[in-house]
């Protein structure tokens, strides 16, 4: 949208290079405390660093990021939690450096404040309509952001029990129904959580969509250029992956864009517009 267009020309610069190494760095810290002593981890976490909305309106607003001193995965017994923990670091490390890749460092910045400021509204309204002090963690944010690259890379697999080959659109889907019934069954915290996460989802993704394509004024120029574009000779492609080789040929749903870092005329697919190494000239 074109106010998002402007907003981030104006304050681009002051984005946070490389977010998530910071995070996880908050992360690991979480991890080791609770891997020396639980029981202190929890008295600190749970008394003066998680989000509690009757603390924050009454001046404790470090919770905002101190929140984040959570991991992203605990399990029921210290070796579990020091082995998934770990493995859990390394995994949404590589997915917000991808989606900073991506996005750029400024929309990244964006995407993960708005997750923060959400997580943090939400505690806020439990503790202002319900009443209630909801201990809120980072469990929602984390999801959102697997959601978000699920978005982008659907066919990427994962490997479930490090056996099993599984493509992120698919753990996306079962991550949803999860959601589902966590909405359907669980409390207000529970739900309130949810919601607000999902829709820092779908309003990033509104906010930084191109619409204009969708105009009938746009969908009429394609067609135009695409009659006018000269008749390739018979058997010739006009794309093909400078790393996999892949043409138009090969899928209807296939993308190729010229990466704008390589020094020279180099044509990629959607697999490997971002993955590659990139070309420099040998001096």
């Amino acid at each position: 949208m074109k106010f998002f267009y402007e907003f981030e020309r104006k304050y681009y610069r002051y984005a946070i290079p490389n977010l998530m190494y910071y995070i996880v760095i908050l992360y690991a810290v979480g991890l080791a405390v609770y891997v020396v002593n639980p029981m202190m981890y929890w008295n600190i976490y749970g008394n003066y660093l998680s989000l509690d909305g009757r603390a924050i309106l009454h001046g404790q607003i470090w919770r905002l990021l101190t929140f984040l001193i959570f991991p992203p995965s605990f399990g029921m017994f210290r070796f579990t939690s020091i082995f998934f923990g770990i493995i859990a670091l390394f995994m949404y490390h590589s997915l917000g450096q991808t989606l900073e890749n991506v996005w750029g460092a400024f929309r990244f910045n964006v995407f993960f404040f708005m997750g923060m400021l959400a997580q943090a509204l939400a505690c806020i309204l439990g503790y202002v309509i319900f009443r209630q002090d909801w201990m809120l963690t980072t469990g929602f944010l984390n999801s959102s952001i697997f959601l978000a690259f699920a978005m982008y890379f659907p066919d990427v697999q994962f490997l479930m029990f490090f056996v099993l080959p599984v493509k992120a659109k698919w753990l996306a889907v079962a991550e949803c129904a999860v959601y589902l019934y966590s909405f359907i069954f669980g409390n207000a915290a529970t739900r309130c959580e949810l919601v607000v996460s999902l829709a820092n989802v779908l309003v990033f993704f509104f906010m930084t969509r191109n619409f204009k394509r969708f105009a009938p004024k746009e969908i009429r120029r394609k067609k135009t250029f695409q009659k006018e574009t000269k008749i390739l000779p018979k058997g010739a492609t006009r794309h093909r992956c400078a790393v996999c080789g892949r043409t138009e040929k090969d899928g209807e749903e296939l993308e190729f864009r010229y990466c704008s870092k390589c020094e020279g005329s180099y044509e990629y697919c959607q697999d490997h517009l971002y993955t590659h190494k990139h070309v420099k000239k040998e001096e």
